[in-house]
């Protein structure tokens, strides 16, 4: 393949993961690092893997990342910031500043993909279908917002560029540290949830299945200038993940503990002051409590499916073995 597609953010769990996808197809792949980050890190030290480095705030070094590439998938972004100045500067910003970048210096672009987040559109208000594309953004969180903003920014900024947006659930997958925590939890013999944990669904997708989605929507003229919900065919509640854990880990009994939603927002309000005097990210704070007791983080996989072909196909207790095994050859577990 001759052309040459850009990919941000290749340093993250998705990032790599989607580097290395790119270049098994044969992909010509760019990768945009920042000037501090290491190359070592990433999939840039693979042979093949061209490496342009730029700071989003720095419009000369952006023009050049761009120049002569025929797509790019931008991965970049932040999940936790300390206000929401912090989402704003790693989400939206960037985005304005990549695209503008498109438009000075590279105008025939065949496609912008924009990952973005089901957390962009908020929680369903039932577990099944989940939100639709079509249903109004309620994000409940600064992570949320900032991400809903950088889709409005994108939309601002494409002119004729050929935009599609994507947003996934939680992902899980070998590399990936936030769902980490919930089997060290597991391990240990409890699981401690938010809000009516019991009730609680929510979509999840392997990173493989969503890179597969990705690179549809990307590739796909079905695509362009649509947003779609990259996901598993229904949510799952935590019985089912506690089920696809269980002959892997090998637990017994475990223990479940939910914690009320005033609780998990004093803890949050707690761990957030704490973080003020640190200077650092809070794990949970009032922000992401908001996040934490919500009942249905479920979405619709049906235009996916109707306009891209896209089903994902790597079932949950498959998915979780595969990790759970990987976490353990790594170290982490």
């Amino acid at each position: 393949m001759d052309r040459v597609i850009l990919v941000t953010g290749s340093t993250g769990f998705i990032g790599s993961r989607m580097v290395d996808r790119l270049v098994a197809e044969g992909q010509r792949v760019r990768v945009l690092l920042r000037p501090e980050s290491a190359a070592a890190s990433s999939r840039a030290s693979r042979q093949g893997v061209e490496v342009a480095r730029a700071a989003y705030d720095d419009a000369a070094a952006l023009g050049r990342a761009v120049a002569g590439v025929d797509a790019i998938i931008h991965l970049a972004g932040v999940t936790k910031a300390a206000d929401e100045a912090g989402f704003a500067a790693g989400n939206v910003m960037p985005v304005e500043n990549l695209l503008g970048a498109v438009q000075r210096h590279n105008p025939e672009l065949r496609r912008f993909l924009l990952v973005s987040s089901l957390a962009a559109a908020g929680p369903a208000s039932s577990p099944s279908p989940g939100v639709r594309e079509s249903d109004q953004p309620r994000p409940v969180s600064a992570y949320g917002r900032s991400k809903l903003l950088g889709e409005e920014a994108a939309r601002r900024q494409a002119g004729a560029v050929p935009l599609t947006i994507v947003r996934p659930p939680a992902v899980y997958g070998p590399g990936d540290r936030d769902i980490l925590e919930v089997f060290a939890m597991m391990k240990k013999g409890y699981l401690l949830s938010a809000g009516s944990g019991r009730r609680q669904r929510f979509s999840m997708i392997h990173v493989d299945d969503l890179i597969e989605g990705t690179l549809l929507a990307l590739r796909s003229e079905a695509g362009s200038g649509k947003t779609f919900f990259i996901t598993s065919p229904h949510g799952y509640g935590w019985d089912e993940v506690i089920g696809a854990a269980r002959p892997v880990l090998g637990f017994g009994r475990l223990v479940r503990i939910s914690l009320a939603r005033p609780l998990v927002f004093a803890l949050g309000t707690a761990l957030e002051a704490v973080a003020k005097l640190s200077g650092r990210p809070a794990l949970i704070n009032r922000d992401k409590a908001a996040e934490l007791v919500q009942d249905y983080w479920v979405c619709s996989p049906e235009k996916a499916a109707r306009e891209l072909g896209f089903t994902a196909r790597i079932p949950l207790a498959a998915g979780v073995a595969e990790t759970l095994r990987w976490y353990r050859e790594t170290g982490w577990l």
